[in-house]
């Protein structure tokens, strides 16, 4: 047997252990609940969209998933509905993650518009309203590269980022851990030019539910969405994302300015952490080092274990859908101190975490 094998082979022997635990029966689930709550030793795992290595994303099956195999946070990105409801998609335009384009009855609300200064053509939440949100049906958004996860196309909806909260609680329960929902504000300043600004509906929800800072963790790449959070004096932790190129939309400094010490000063006095890509971690880069100097938690996003995320050091195989060294990568960034890591895959990078404990 051939050590890429043999490495696959554990790979996906993991996998299919990890989804008969998310598959467990309600008795089996009750019993966790029955455990002490416990701290993660190591890096806190942050579910992408829920574990969207392995279910479409921002589905309640990705989300259980994410838990049941091991991730501390789940993420919910934020979009609003017509009626001004905040639900969780990756983007506003919904083609890719529901089957709103094979729908006849919407077929005229098909569109062109121009969202933080691109043009995007095709159906967006803010011409819905939540109860027609509620008929359309979740699909994966990478099928060529994740053709596993169609399996579970149309057998999720829309959720609410309401629903998330009340989800999140629920497996908190049954876990023994306290699980965190970590919202993302997602065009924050082109939802405030047309009337549905984000940020008021989120803290209401927050506030609405009484969420500490044990429960939630706001994020956005906006400055300018997390200072108006901010301003709200919620007691919540806010996180900082970077970019790789180009900076904020509207925002004086690029991301690589935002990055220096002292950008990095200037984001600490309205933030906790940082989530810059991965690559910007690597040696010779002082990005690690100098967020912390700068008193910020730093968490890494998007960690895959597909040949076309991983650098060139850690694929095997010869397709972009093979999975690579993912754990090798995960123990890269574990090592040098990295508080956080956001991934596709929360079961892999739990299992690396747990590797790496005396």
């Amino acid at each position: 047997m051939s050590r890429t094998f043999r490495r696959r082979s554990v790979l996906l022997g993991a996998a299919a252990a990890t989804a008969a635990t998310a598959a467990a029966p309600a008795s089996a689930a009750s019993s966790l609940a029955e455990r002490p709550p416990r701290r993660p030793a190591g890096p806190l795992v942050i579910g992408h969209r829920g574990a969207a290595g392995w279910r479409p994303e921002h589905t309640a099956d990705a989300y259980v998933y994410a838990v049941r195999s091991g991730a501390d946070w789940i993420e919910p990105d934020l979009v609003p509905t017509k009626d001004h409801v905040l639900v969780v998609r990756h983007e506003n335009e919904i083609s890719t993650t529901t089957d709103v384009a094979r729908r006849p009855e919407f077929t005229d609300r098909r569109t062109t518009k121009t969202v933080d200064g691109r043009a995007v053509t095709g159906w967006f939440t803010e011409d819905f309203t939540l109860r027609e949100l509620r008929t359309l049906h979740t699909v994966e958004r990478l099928p060529q590269l994740r053709n596993r996860n169609t399996v579970f196309d149309g057998r999720g909806r829309v959720m609410t980022f309401q629903e998330v909260v009340d989800l999140a609680r629920r497996l908190s329960r049954e876990s023994g851990r306290r699980i965190t929902v970590f919202p993302e504000t997602k065009h924050p300043t082109y939802f405030r030019s047309v009337g549905l600004p984000l940020e008021e509906e989120l803290i209401r929800v927050i506030r609405r539910n009484r969420l500490t800072a044990r429960e939630c963790v706001v994020q956005s790449f906006e400055p300018s969405s997390l200072r108006r959070v901010a301003d709200a004096r919620l007691g919540l932790p806010l996180w900082q994302a970077l970019g790789t190129s180009g900076g904020p939309y509207g925002h004086p400094a690029t991301y690589e300015e935002m990055a220096t010490p002292d950008g990095l000063r200037e984001i600490a006095g309205y933030a906790d952490w940082i989530g810059p890509d991965k690559s910007s971690l690597v040696p010779p880069r002082t990005l690690l080092a100098d967020a912390h100097a700068a008193g910020l938690k730093v968490g890494a996003y998007t960690f895959r274990a597909e040949n076309q995320y991983l650098p060139a050091a850690y694929r095997r195989g010869g397709a972009p859908g093979d999975f690579g060294d993912a754990f090798a990568e995960y123990a890269f960034h574990y090592e040098r101190g990295v508080d956080a890591v956001v991934t596709d895959f929360p079961d892999i990078a739990a299992q690396a975490r747990d590797a790496l404990r005396p």
